[in-house]
């Protein structure tokens, strides 16, 4: 009897797991509205629920894989749609479970298709600054949070990992975080007293970004070259209905 109750238990903890891999319910929608300052829209996790509004294919790849937008080549499709997306599971789910239900959506829904190579590529080596970071350690109980306004950014109980994706973004090539700062971090940015001008060109931009890192958080980008892991997207297409 008790081994008939453990291979119970064994085929019911197994159907759970199997039904985890995949969302039990998913809504892709056009996006219905902008999210201001924000070129890779909302996420939003609960504990069942992942919420995503006006986002790319290359924003879902990002998230779901854990690459920078210099890791991701591949065709138009990736970046000219937005949509709004929201997917449930069928219990509650880990970030980790929800970026590898994230990768089946991508490959049954949007039909993706990838293959990895390994290029040099010029990139950004983040590092702290002379005089040394100016950011404060973030409480135990804080929730991470970033938001972007006009001029700067504001986040909380952010990661130097984190912090250096999300520079990655603007900055158009990898960014790597070699600070050495570990734990999680408050801290708050503005652009406004480093770009007197509105910048002619990227370098203009590179630079007053440069200056506000290293005026603001202690903290500069500096160039370099590194050899990194590319996914480049054989196939991929808009979403088959919902």
């Amino acid at each position: 009897m008790k081994a008939l109750i453990l291979l119970a238990m064994l085929i019911s903890g197994g159907a759970t797991a199997a039904a985890q891999t995949t969302f039990a319910v998913a809504s892709i929608r056009p996006s219905s509205e902008a999210v201001k300052f924000e070129n890779d829209g909302e996420t939003k996790l609960l504990p069942n629920t992942l919420n995503m509004r006006d986002v790319t294919i290359e924003t879902c790849i990002k998230w779901a894989y854990g690459v920078q937008r210099a890791q991701v080549s591949g065709p138009a499709v990736l970046t000219s749609e937005r949509y709004d997306i929201v997917a449930k599971t069928d219990g509650p789910a880990s970030s980790d479970e929800m970026k590898a239900m994230m990768q089946a959506l991508l490959a049954e829904r949007f039909k993706l298709e990838f293959h990895h190579e390994k290029r040099e590529l010029k990139s950004f080596a983040l590092t702290v600054a002379k005089g040394g970071p100016k950011l404060k350690q973030a409480g135990s109980d804080e929730v991470p949070l970033r938001q972007n306004y006009v001029m700067g950014t504001t986040a909380r109980a952010t990661t130097m990992a984190e912090l250096a994706d999300f520079l990655s973004g603007p900055t158009e090539k990898p960014v790597v975080d070699k600070t050495g700062l570990t734990g999680r971090w408050d801290f708050a940015f503005d652009f406004t007293k480093y770009m007197m001008d509105q910048p002619k060109s990227l370098d203009d931009f590179l630079l007053a970004l440069n200056m506000t890192l290293q005026g603001e958080l202690g903290l500069k980008l500096e160039a370099e070259k590194d050899i990194v892991d590319v996914m480049v997207v054989d196939h991929v297409q808009k979403p088959s209905d919902n």
